[in-house]
């Protein structure tokens, strides 16, 4: 049997390592982060899944519920289109 994702709507900013991209980041509501020691231009995300890696050119998305995660650009953009 196939499925199709129902559509959703997602807040998403990009990660381009640049502190108007982090304030854009934070303004969605992003709490839960930790800079780790993987240096300036990666963080980790605390997701439902555990802690994943954020590094610069990753779309960080905020989840229908709230939750966030990084998506690689790639990913991003074969699963995402701008409303």
């Amino acid at each position: 049997m196939k499925y199709r994702s129902k559509p959703k709507i997602v807040d998403a900013e990009q990660w381009l390592g640049s502190q108007e991209s982090w304030l854009k980041i934070l303004e969605m509501g992003l709490e839960d982060w930790d800079p780790g020691e993987l240096g300036s231009y990666t963080f980790y995300i605390k997701t439902l899944e555990g802690d994943m890696i954020a590094s610069a050119g990753d779309w960080i998305i905020k989840g229908i519920k709230g939750e966030f995660y990084p998506c690689k650009p790639d990913i991003f953009e074969a699963s995402y289109e701008p409303v």
